[in-house]
């Protein structure tokens, strides 16, 4: 984990996420950056915490991360379901726009790398018109077998980015950047899932309303029926996290 405080880091399901804020976070992952030191920044919602209960490489590769942010309502319900301080809900997407609003001043360079063919070019182009300087720096899509890695290996280390964007769903995305950690030579690696998607307009957001009512879950089950499955890993969770405080109490 970082160099936050011992105090801020909350352990739910045997995975360890930081209390922090957004303003935090984007602190955060900047000192991450200039210190240039290849770090893994996750982004842990319910159900990455319900499959690191069963999948220990990636409960491992969580637990070495430098920073774990609590992204979804419901891993910040769980800090205080088991009595912990959880300030807010610290999402990859917000956390990504927040890190490259910031970007063209201290003139920080991007890889984005994930989605289907096409939506990283169509992210990049949307982060250039969001944000005037940004450097993108290179795209590759995330459809690749084990033979293509040295050569998508070989394209991140020769554009050199400040930060790589990794969208390649869970755990996939966590396992390749903790893998390669050390040979891509890149300061911040971040998992983020479909990021590139909702930025490149291929996939919506939940309106306001619903993701200050803390139900982005269900809009996205809603949009994409595909993801209606995985739903049942928020009760599984719920149950989950509730049994792990009944456990404490009684030892």
């Amino acid at each position: 984990m970082g160099t936050f405080q011992m105090n801020k880091r909350v352990e739910i399901l045997g995975v360890k996420v930081d209390a922090v804020t957004m303003a935090e976070a984007v602190e955060f992952v900047e000192k991450l950056i200039d210190a240039k030191k290849n770090s893994i920044v996750a982004t842990a919602n319910a159900e990455m915490l319900m499959r690191a209960t069963h999948d220990g490489e990636l409960k491992e590769i969580l637990n070495a991360a430098e920073l774990v942010v609590p992204d979804g309502a419901g891993t910040v319900w769980a800090a205080h379901h088991l009595g912990y301080e959880m300030p807010e809900r610290v999402a990859g997407f917000d956390l990504v726009q927040e890190i490259m609003k910031i970007a063209p001043i201290k003139s920080r360079k991007f890889f984005l790398f994930g989605s289907a063919p096409g939506v990283a070019e169509k992210a990049k182009e949307k982060a250039e018109s969001l944000y005037p300087g940004i450097k993108i720096v290179g795209t590759r899509n995330g459809y690749f077998s084990a033979s293509d890695e040295p050569e998508i290996i070989a394209q991140i280390k020769s554009a050199a980015p400040d930060v790589l964007i990794a969208a390649l769903g869970v755990p996939k995305q966590e396992k390749w950047l903790a893998a390669h950690k050390n040979e891509l030579n890149v300061p911040v690696s971040i998992g983020v899932g479909g990021t590139l998607d909702v930025m490149a307009g291929v996939v919506k957001r939940a309106p306001r309303w619903m993701q200050r009512a803390k139900l982005e879950w269900l809009f996205r089950a809603l949009l994409q029926p595909r993801r209606a499955g995985r739903l049942i890993a928020l009760p599984q969770f719920v149950f989950k996290v509730h049994a792990s405080k009944n456990k404490s109490n009684k030892n």
